[in-house]
């Protein structure tokens, strides 16, 4: 799949439910309302989606949500989307989670093939942490990351920098990742859905600040390791890990873009940034054979932009697209 703008659309993102056990303050809103049931694809529905994209060249797939564990019967899709990996199809298939789920099922997720997590966690203060995620459980976070790295996955840690609030532990995250084995990558507040009355700028930290900062303890050297995603990454030579900054603020990544996000109704975003979305439960739904799911998928490709329209400053600090993080798949 090649866009208007000669890029490989190689990876997927989807979010398989817009629900979550978390309710994080630059994510959602503490009163959420979600999607009804009857609107969200089946894990049969999702697996053939999927397999088509992989059909036409994708090569990473990344299962998201909301949360993507407290789906029921999860571990089926992943397991059904595992014979990929297994036939070479498939290069990567790999999840990002709370963290909340995994000591139930990190070792099962090794055994299907995934190789490697990502773990969304902002702070190591375990009353910070409460304050963050409105509902979530430190020690269960913890004892999920463990449980992961016992299971032989690689970890990856997701901060979204947060002005004020973890902008004061940045040294302690790369220790404390050091220590772990744990890589550690540092995302940009953006401005996506109602987060109920915070606003974005208040919580926009600049990465080029933070890795300022970074730089008054640690020995950072540029890194040309690429993860098929959008973080840039530093050596850090004390620890031996990697450092990775997810940028869409301050330099965002869109020229050498390779992804689009399906959301768990089957709504198709070319991009993270912008409203336009193809619809493929439509065509899914339709008919027994995927000749009409691929032909708007492609025409879905034909459409991705060349960039988004982010912007958060003090005269814009509202979300720039309505819908939540949690809706577009991560």
């Amino acid at each position: 799949m090649i866009d208007p703008f000669g890029r490989h659309i190689s990876y997927l993102r989807v979010s398989v439910t817009d629900r979550c056990d978390f309710r994080c303050v630059y994510c959602m809103s503490e009163d959420m309302t979600f999607l009804p049931k009857a609107d969200i694809l089946s894990l049969e529905e999702l697996e053939r989606l999927c397999s088509a994209f992989v059909q036409l060249g994708v090569r990473k797939l990344r299962m998201t949500g909301g949360e993507p564990l407290v789906r029921r019967n999860i571990m089926w899709l992943f397991r059904k989307l595992g014979r990929h990996l297994e036939s070479g199809v498939l290069d990567e298939l790999t999840l990002t989670t709370n963290g909340s789920q995994l000591a139930k099922y990190a070792r099962e997720l090794a055994e299907i093939g995934v190789r490697r997590v990502n773990v969304s966690l902002d702070t190591l203060d375990p009353e910070k942490f409460q304050k963050i995620t409105r509902w979530g459980r430190f020690d269960q976070v913890m004892e999920g990351i463990a449980a992961a790295r016992d299971a032989g996955l690689g970890v990856k840690i997701n901060a979204v920098a947060l002005k004020g609030v973890n902008d004061n532990e940045l040294h302690d995250m790369v220790r404390w990742c050091g220590a772990g084995g744990y890589d550690l990558t540092f995302i940009e507040v953006m401005p996506m859905g109602d987060i109920g009355g915070e606003a974005r700028f208040d919580q926009y930290l600049p990465l080029s600040t933070l890795r300022a900062e970074l730089q008054k303890q640690w020995t950072l050297t540029d890194s040309k390791f690429d993860s098929g995603g959008p973080a840039r990454y530093v050596e850090v030579a004390e620890t031996g890990r990697k450092i990775g900054f997810i940028t869409p603020m301050t330099h965002n990544f869109c020229e050498s873009c390779n992804r689009v996000r399906l959301t768990c109704t089957g709504t198709l975003y070319m991009c993270l940034g912008q409203e336009d979305a193809a619809d493929l439960r439509a065509p899914l739904r339709a008919s027994d054979d995927d000749d009409l799911l691929i032909a708007a998928i492609g025409e879905a490709i034909g459409r991705k932009p060349k960039g988004h329209d982010f912007i958060i400053d003090r005269r814009n600090k509202g979300p720039a697209v309505g819908r939540h993080m949690s809706v577009t798949g991560g």
